[in-house]
Parts: structure tokens; C-alpha cells; sequence
């Protein structure tokens, strides 16, 4: 997807300014923490945001924000990148069958932490796959998001029936044991998955950014949400994984990002590499 760029006369150091006051702005005024996100990725949805409410400048976002909560509520959906599907990257949920249920099915009970879960499909997407490998009932699944709009979609359980054929594909090539239409029931308005997938789930709001561990995890999954920090935040959210997992517990990042390079690289071992699958080993 292509996001709108600041006009070219634009004035850049200008610009950096007033994107900087924005996020100070929203911070003070919300507590929603941007100040460490990559700059390039949220000046690109800034300008998506200025040009979507038909301002001009940055600091008309700015205005407008502190004003008005409702803009806020839609710059936080620019701002946190909502993109994601039901057993998005099919490799990976394969990887996790293959490499990660032999090492959960050694506990009697274990808990899964989805963080940065969004609209909830990778959170179905495991309970589907927990169920069919028999594990679900020792398994407490904890889904979080900062953005409470989201939160309550996947709560809902309802997503686009237009693209449940591309989710039965993924399905599939994760390994799926069944018939993917078994786990919903298509309407009008969407397929509603079976309420049942959430029996061990629990959704709440969490940031990344501000917010501390909360428990202790035998899994944890973060994919995709890193790239959108700067550096010293993903050095951050390391160090927030690794005090959360236990010994010999795993972390799945997005494709595109790594432990690689980072503070904690020596901690782990590389389970799955392709499908960035790490465990846990000091």
C-alpha cells in the first residue's frame, strides 16, 4: 500500500518539528507513547491522517488531535497498523506446529502471550491450531493491543467472508487438519467464528511501549509491530520479552525482523530460523 507523502514544499526540518510536538502532544494529553516509533513510517501516516481530515499542516493534526478524541481514535488506527489475516505467513503457524507444540506438549499447562494482536485473527488462527493438536485445554492464549477499537473486534469474532478463501488457503498450507468452514458460520455481515475459540483466551490492553510484563509466558508472539520501532524501543521491547519468558520459552517475530545483532542475541537459539521462531536458552 502506497500512503500519501508530505507535500514537496514542505519544509523538512519544519516538518520533523511538528511531528515531534504531535507525538509529545498525544503522549501528554492520552498517554499513547509514538516517540519511538521509525519516523519514516509515522510521517507517512501522519500525512495519510492530514489529508484523510482534510488539513494542511501537521500542526492542524495537532490541533485537531487535542480537540478531538475522535481524530485521535483515527490517527491510532493509522498510527498502529492494523494489517493482519488469519494464519498470515502459513510457513510460520507450520513451523509452530512442527517445532513449538512438541516442546508445549511437555507442560501440563502453558501460557501464550500475542502481543500487538490487532484485530484478532492470528489469536483464532492459534486457538484453531491448539484445538486440533489436542492442546488447547492446557493452554491460556493473552491477547493484547494497545488500541481498545480493535480489542473489540476481536472479541467480536466476525471478519470479511471475502476473505475466507484466501484464510482456507493459508489454513491449509499451515497444516490445517479439517475443513476451515467447521469454525464458522458465514451471514450477511461476515463469518462469526465458533465463541468457543476464546474459552481460553483473554484480551486486554496493553502497550508496548509504556506498559510492563504481567505474567509469565511460555510463548510469546510479536510479529510484525517491531519494524515499526526505532531502535532503542526494540531494545526495549527485547528486554520486556525476555523478563516475561520462561526458561526455554519461545519467541516468534515477523519475518522481516530479528534478534540478530541485538543485546539478546546470545540468549537465544534459532528454532525456526526462517520462520524467525527463537527459544529461549539463558
Amino acid at each position: 500500500m502506497t500512503l500519501p507523502s508530505a507535500p514537496t514544499t514542505y519544509d523538512p526540518a519544519l516538518e520533523r518539528l511538528e511531528i515531534e510536538l504531535l507525538l509529545e502532544a498525544v503522549y501528554r494529553h492520552y498517554g499513547f507513547d509514538f516517540r519511538g516509533y521509525a519516523y519514516a513510517s509515522l510521517r507517512r501516516r501522519a500525512w495519510k491522517r492530514i489529508q484523510a481530515e482534510r488539513l494542511e499542516t501537521v500542526s492542524d493534526l495537532q490541533a485537531a488531535v487535542l480537540h478531538d478524541p475522535e481524530v485521535l481514535d483515527r490517527l491510532l488506527d493509522d498510527l498502529s497498523v492494523n494489517v493482519t489475516a488469519m494464519f498470515r505467513d502459513p510457513n510460520f503457524f507450520l513451523a509452530f506446529r512442527e517445532k513449538v507444540v512438541p516442546l508445549l506438549r511437555t507442560y501440563p499447562f502453558f501460557r501464550i502471550w500475542h502481543a500487538g494482536c490487532s484485530t484478532g485473527e492470528e489469536v483464532y488462527s492459534m486457538a484453531i491450531l491448539l484445538e486440533e493438536e489436542g492442546l488447547y485445554d492446557r493452554a491460556r492464549i493473552y491477547a493484547t493491543d494497545m488500541n481498545e477499537r480493535v480489542l473489540r473486534q476481536a472479541r467480536a469474532g466476525i471478519f470479511p467472508l471475502e476473505r475466507m478463501q484466501e484464510y482456507t488457503d493459508n489454513y491449509i498450507r499451515a497444516g490445517g487438519r479439517r475443513s476451515f468452514s467447521e469454525y464458522y458460520t458465514a451471514g450477511y455481515d461476515g463469518a462469526l467464528f465458533d465463541p468457543a475459540l476464546l474459552r481460553n483466551v483473554v484480551f486486554a490492553q496493553h502497550n508496548l511501549v509504556t506498559d510492563r510484563s504481567f505474567s509469565e509466558f511460555n510463548a510469546i508472539l510479536c510479529r510484525n509491530v517491531l519494524i515499526y520501532f526505532d531502535k532503542s524501543l526494540q531494545t526495549r521491547v527485547h528486554r520486556l520479552f525476555y523478563d516475561s519468558l520462561a526458561k526455554f520459552g519461545v519467541l516468534a517475530l515477523g519475518g522481516k525482523e530479528t534478534l540478530r545483532f541485538s543485546a539478546f542475541e546470545e540468549c537465544f537459539e534459532q528454532l525456526a530460523p526462517a520462520e524467525k521462531v527463537y527459544r529461549k536458552v539463558r
